[in-house]
């Protein structure tokens, strides 16, 4: 009883320092684009550069004032009084602009700078709440802008540390307590997954803090979804494996060690196999994906340890107790009839039932180039009502679409001209500014013929940094639309040879969407090579893994398919981020090739006793019920984070409670064991197995 006692209470110390930082997140986390770019990327490049012209970080925020009519000088006045009211708040850092009013006379436009170390959801509900206090009767404020785009994502960020975890955890509980049937069991395995995350969190909430990971939102709820999702499916693994040996021997503690010693293996395999495709996302350009690999990792790693030293503990505390009412006895019989059914139809029948399922799936898979991963703009992130979004097409309907979020172009001083003149030049711009130290506004605009001043009789000197300056380019469409991304495209080809950089919200898209398809296309391939050459050493042997990936990748290819017909038709989603495809992959082939682990360990193991045939037969019979239930539960919590209302985690949600779900009833039930019947003992090629008959 010694060892178990410690073991239940280290686990309780961990997650006694580790559950107070639920919460907490946020004070160690960024949601900034432009932090998880490539460092060579312009758009770093130019960010990096911005703090040498101005004094300020501050992100600007976007207020639109708009009228049922012409808004009239008294309108004007009182907007004038509601943005000086404004300019008191803790949170603007620097000078609040004045209204301007925009050609048709129905709308007004300001800028104020956001403090950037300042809780920027709350700054900017603050700064709502003055302005329409303030304003005119009938005239509406939006607030957007980067600032108001920051805002949204916060927002929708802001269940993750509840609303996500508690719909995950009552899902889970309501799997478990329909598989068990049990008072005790579902409690025992639920508090061993969040132990598991508790523990995990504390690592990883210390490792952000000293910079050594970056954290975001998106990487917080998968972190918490995976720790979940992973430690219940070990858990139930070893829980199966245990109430099977307490059908054969009277002693917990026998049947306890011989559950471990028959999980360790699959366990460690299967974690390991997750943790190699995670750690392939360091090869990532986007630190947004790099960072996810070994923070997802230690959430592993932790979720492995507690299903085979907390979860062991607890149920040795218990014993048979824990399965109350339907304690297991010696006495009896184990087996699932519904299981040895589908075993039999396997059995008897296996090249009917993969080609069969194989073309099914096949079908599926045809729709894949219907998924639009090629980005989708920044307005569109967040599902729901926006704010920021509303504030961005009231912005368009009376400004210049790119107002308030320029493109930023970074030109040696004595090519300054020449880059002024290319950027007016161009259709996709409507103006051009400097940035000066001498100007009150902090900027002049720029002509062809030079640079003037306003008010001022001569020109205010541009600000110069290391024989640079400053020139911003105001966009004639919206910063995240296709014809915005196409101009600062054309731009950066047609400054290339002044020595010009271009950077700006604009740009921060444009390179993030570019390194995700680049990172897509890399690790894709490694993370098959990765996990092929695991499954080889598991298995020893060569067709069999082979066999395990193909089907893998078959699978994913079904899901992917379906979640583009879902997204298009049904749910109407403008499109997705180059990264959904490759999350989907990571998550569903080093997920989903855990349940063939599971079972072609067993089969394994069966076929040494009994032979290829009945070993496969034996082994899906008896890892049927816990595979599927585990199947599920990792459905549930990967469909839990659809609760966020983020439109890359709602794709990933989909596609990989989807492809769980596939995987676990046709892939792992039909496809896999019928192939490995219909192709024998080969399966096993090169090693000895390969060669018996029995």
């Amino acid at each position: 009883m010694l060892v178990p006692a410690a073991l239940i209470l280290v686990w309780l110390t961990g997650a006694s320092f580790g559950g107070p930082l639920f919460g907490k997140v946020s004070e160690v986390s960024s949601n900034d684009q432009t932090t998880y770019l490539p460092e060579s990327a312009d758009a770093t490049r130019v960010q990096e550069a911005q703090s040498d012209f101005s004094e300020s970080d501050a992100i600007p925020a976007i207020a639109v004032f708009t009228g049922d009519g012409e808004l009239s000088e008294d309108d004007l006045a009182r907007i004038g009084d509601a943005l000086d009211a404004a300019a008191g708040l803790d949170a603007v850092d620097g000078d609040v602009s004045r209204a301007l009013p925009s050609d048709d006379g129905i709308a007004a436009q300001a800028f104020v700078p956001i403090d950037a170390d300042a809780d920027i959801g709350d700054a900017i509900a603050e700064l709502g709440d003055v302005l329409r206090e303030a304003a005119p009767a009938g005239v509406e404020v939006l607030l957007t802008g980067p600032a108001g785009f920051t805002a949204d994502l916060a927002a929708g960020f802001a269940g993750i540390d509840g609303l996500l975890l508690g719909v995950a955890l009552a899902a889970v509980l309501v799997i478990l307590v329909l598989v068990y049937r049990s008072a005790l069991l579902p409690i025992v395995v639920l508090s061993t997954s969040l132990f598991a995350l508790c523990t995990a969190l504390l690592v990883v909430w210390w490792l952000a803090k000293a910079e050594v990971l970056l954290l975001s939102g998106q990487t917080q709820g998968i972190l918490f979804i995976l720790v979940i999702g992973a430690a219940t499916d070990y858990s139930l693994l070893l829980v199966a494996r245990f109430r099977e040996e307490l059908r054969t021997v009277d002693d917990r503690g026998t049947a306890l060690l011989r559950a471990v010693r028959g999980s360790v293996e699959p366990i460690v395999a299967s974690g390991g196999t997750v943790i190699a495709g995670l750690l392939c996302l360091l090869l990532s350009d986007l630190k947004s994906n790099s960072t996810l690999g070994p923070v997802a990792s230690i959430g592993i790693v932790f979720a492995m340890l507690a299903a085979l030293t907390f979860l062991p503990a607890l149920l040795f505390a218990f014993g048979r107790a824990a399965f109350w009412p339907r304690v297991p006895r010696a006495t009896d019989q184990g087996t699932s009839r519904g299981w040895a059914r589908v075993a039999e139809l396997v059995s008897r029948r296996p090249r009917s039932v993969w080609i069969l399922t194989a073309l099914v799936l096949f079908a599926g898979a045809a729709f894949v180039p219907h998924l639009q991963a090629d980005g989708v703009p920044q307005s569109d992130l967040v599902l729901g009502a926006s704010e920021a979004r509303d504030g961005q097409t009231a912005l368009g309907e009376h400004f210049p679409g790119g107002s308030g979020s320029p493109a930023n172009v970074i030109v040696p001083e004595d090519a300054l001209q020449d880059a002024a003149d290319i950027l007016l030049a161009e259709d996709g711009v409507t103006d051009v500014t400097v940035t000066t130290a001498d100007s009150p506004s902090g900027s002049a605009p720029v002509t062809a013929d030079g640079i003037t001043a306003i008010g001022a009789p001569e020109p205010p000197a541009p600000t110069v940094s290391d024989g640079d300056v400053l020139l911003q380019a105001t966009l004639a469409d919206a910063a995240d639309s296709e014809a915005a991304a196409q101009t600062v495209r054309d731009l950066r080809v047609s400054l290339d040879d002044v020595g010009a950089i271009v950077g700006g919200v604009t740009a921060t898209a444009i390179d993030t969407n570019d390194a995700s398809i680049h990172d897509r296309n890399l690790i894709i391939p490694v993370v098959l090579a990765v996990i092929l050459v695991i499954l080889m050493l598991l298995l020893r042997a060569v067709v069999a893994p082979i066999m395990l990936m193909a089907t893998t990748v078959l699978s994913f290819g079904t899901a992917l398919g379906v979640s583009a017909l879902i997204f298009d038709h049904v749910l109407e989603f403008p499109g997705a981020d180059p990264a959904v495809p490759l999350f989907g992959f990571v998550f569903l082939v080093a997920l989903g090739i855990d349940y063939n682990i599971f079972l072609m360990t067993r089969v394994r193991e069966e076929s040494l006793a009994h032979g290829t045939q009945e070993g496969i037969r034996r082994g899906l019979t008896v890892t049927g019920g816990v595979i599927t239930s585990a199947g599920i539960v990792l459905a549930a919590t990967f469909a839990a984070l659809s609760v966020i209302p983020i439109l890359f985690l709602v794709q990933i949600a989909f596609i990989v409670a989807f492809g769980v779900l596939l995987d676990t009833f046709v892939v792992r039930t039909l496809l896999v064991p019928a192939l490995a019947t219909d192709i024998g003992r080969v399966i096993w090629w090169p090693s000895k197995l390969s060669r018996r008959a029995r």
